[in-house]
């Protein structure tokens, strides 16, 4: 048994609580180096005086997948006084070993201090994400492009709607009166949440150069406009997330534009990163940026008066405008202290408020359950469109990158991790797919049945098309005759499915059922009580066959997408990026 390689840490995603009684415990192992893993737990206090010995339990833990180099255990263990000492047994044909904090052992140590230790379950430690998110399907809008709905307050040369591909600077008038008059459409499609990219005064189209974070930009409106617009949503069951960009503001924000003019004179020298003065407005600019784009200056969150500020802001636009949720630009560049301070402000305006993080890798550091309630999963973004797209990746590639990623954190963050396949910001995924709608659908289905909360990003249901930004920010087309209404059809089925279905949403029991062979057919499956999904993909040109486990063998199933009941046998065979959704019922 490779030794080196078991890894725990009574913290983050290996130890965590999940109710006041409740706890997960993981284990890392080395693939295919361990068979079997009891968790040896039980109350730090209980002592056999008889035997000299601590009084413990055991349990199995649960094998939770395995990435290229390791294997995941999981146990849920519920504590007899909100506290906990615990070790691991792991057995394999040739050893067996006991794992505690002080080292590996033969025999087990009868002393509890020689355990792993969850002193105890405080309530307000438990991390607690809104009950809603995990059951929401959120539509994605950039508001410049989805509808014109008020041409007098259209920006200047604006261009008429769809008449050409849009450029960095380009105007075409989309606005929160359109949205409104869209809102049967949106409402149609099942969805339940409204994510806004920036609505705040800005001097670009994108709105992430903010002028004024407490006015809208007159091109989509005023506030009695917005409000109205919240106010429509809600009455249709939406919720509406806000885009926030507090790592760095635009060229033309006051502040700065004092700097510029008065420069060491400006009370607001300290309210960005100088380097030197007089400022250097152009590349490279002497002050820090956002990346290298010297027209977005990052502001100093440490400064005690642009912090105030700012979470004055996250607060005005929860109390005077009822919004649901803060999705965080750049938000890995701003300091961890700010966005403690953030989640007070925003949890006491909104105890059930979302606060969604921009972070496209790891983030473990910011999901403590003191900061952010989940961040954009753009790790699982990435391996489904380097399996299913571009083919970066094989399929046992994949399913590790999806182990990996079901494994990075806690499960009550995966249970509202915000999943998508693209935004503003990459190339629509029918491009990425060549074309080929049936890619698309594939990847729509790994997406709608992974734990979290997906996302689809305007004009994905009709099968837009478009490039890297700009040109993934195409208007959105609204003539019937030119919306693909087989792909807007299979979209309503999907998200009514996971509305409908429980198990859809959940990670319980999550397991990939096909070997990591050249064969292209990717299946899984995973339970609550009731009812198991079984879901099957093949993400090949080809007519494939799977052979399923034998307890499938003359199951009684319901076809989730052909609506009807079935009787499976032992091999399934599917058409060229064909798919197969099953619901078992459990008696």
């Amino acid at each position: 048994m490779i030794k080196e390689a078991v890894y725990h840490r009574p913290k983050n995603e290996y130890a965590y609580a999940i109710d006041e009684k409740s706890v997960h415990i993981k284990l890392k192992t080395k693939k295919n180096d361990v068979q079997k893993v009891t968790l040896i737990f039980g109350d730090p206090y209980d002592f056999d005086s008889n035997q000299n010995s601590w009084i413990s339990n055991s349990t199995d833990m649960w094998f939770n997948g395995s990435d290229d180099l390791h294997d995941y255990w999981i146990a849920k263990v519920t504590t007899k006084h909100r506290r906990l000492r615990y070790g691991f047994l792991l057995e394999n044909p040739i050893q067996s070993i006991y794992y505690t904090e002080r080292g590996f052992y033969k025999k087990a140590p009868s002393d509890a201090s020689y355990y792993f230790c969850f002193p105890y379950i405080n309530k307000v430690d438990i991390f607690s994400p809104p009950d809603w998110v995990s059951s929401t399907v959120w539509y994605q809008i950039f508001p410049e492009r989805f509808a014109n709905g008020n041409p007098s307050i259209n920006p200047k040369n604006s261009l008429p709607w769809n008449s050409r591909r849009p450029s960095q600077k380009s105007y075409y008038g989309g606005d929160f009166q359109g949205i409104m008059d869209k809102l049967d459409y949106i409402a149609s499609l099942g969805v339940t949440g409204l994510y806004l990219t920036p609505i705040f005064k800005a001097h670009s189209n994108h709105k992430y150069d903010t002028i004024d974070y407490m006015e809208i930009d007159p091109q989509f409106g005023d506030k009695d406009t917005f409000k109205k617009l919240v106010q429509k949503c809600h009455a249709k069951g939406i919720k509406v997330m806000l885009d926030a960009v507090f790592n760095h503001s635009g060229l033309y924000f006051p502040p700065f534009q004092d700097v510029i003019k008065n420069g060491d004179n400006s009370p607001y020298k300290d309210w960005f990163h100088l380097h030197n003065l007089p400022l250097k407005t152009d590349f490279l600019a002497n002050y820090d940026t956002f990346g290298y784009v010297p027209t977005m200056p990052k502001l100093n969150t440490e400064n005690k008066e642009v912090k105030a500020y700012l979470l004055n802001v996250a607060k005005y636009w929860i109390e005077e405008f009822d919004i649901d949720g803060w999705r965080l630009d750049v938000a890995n560049e701003v300091d961890h202290a700010f966005w403690r301070d953030f989640r007070k402000v925003v949890k006491e305006a909104k105890p059930d408020a979302y606060i969604l993080g921009e972070v496209w890798h790891d983030a473990m550091p910011w999901l403590l359950g003191d900061q952010f309630d989940a961040v954009m999963n753009y790790p699982l973004t990435t391996a489904i469109t380097e399996y299913f797209t571009t083919n970066n990746i094989n399929k046992a590639e994949f399913m590790n990158s999806v182990n990996k990623i079901l494994n990075m954190y806690p499960e009550t963050i995966n249970s509202v991790q915000f999943n998508l396949l693209g935004s503003h910001d990459t190339a629509r995924i029918l491009t990425l797919s060549n074309s080929n709608k049936e890619k698309v659908k594939l990847q729509m289905l790994m997406q709608f049945t992974m734990p979290g909360t997906p996302c689809i990003y305007y004009g994905d249901e009709i099968s837009m098309e478009g490039g890297e930004d700009p040109d993934c920010r195409r208007c959105m087309i609204w003539e019937e005759k030119k919306q693909d209404k087989e792909m807007l059809g299979f979209v309503k089925k999907i998200i009514s499915l996971r509305k409908q279905f429980k198990v859809f949403r959940t990670n319980n029991n999550f397991a990939f059922l096909s070997p990591k062979d050249r064969n292209n057919i990717i299946s899984f499956t995973k339970s609550i009580a009731d009812q198991e999904l079984l879901v099957v993909l093949n993400n090949s040109e080809f007519t494939e066959k799977f052979k399923l486990p034998n307890k499938y063998n003359q199951q009684k199933v319901l076809d989730l997408i052909m609506e009807d009941e079935r009787t499976l046998s032992d091999t399934i065979s599917l058409p060229s990026y064909g798919f197969a959704v099953y619901l078992i019922e459990k008696k």
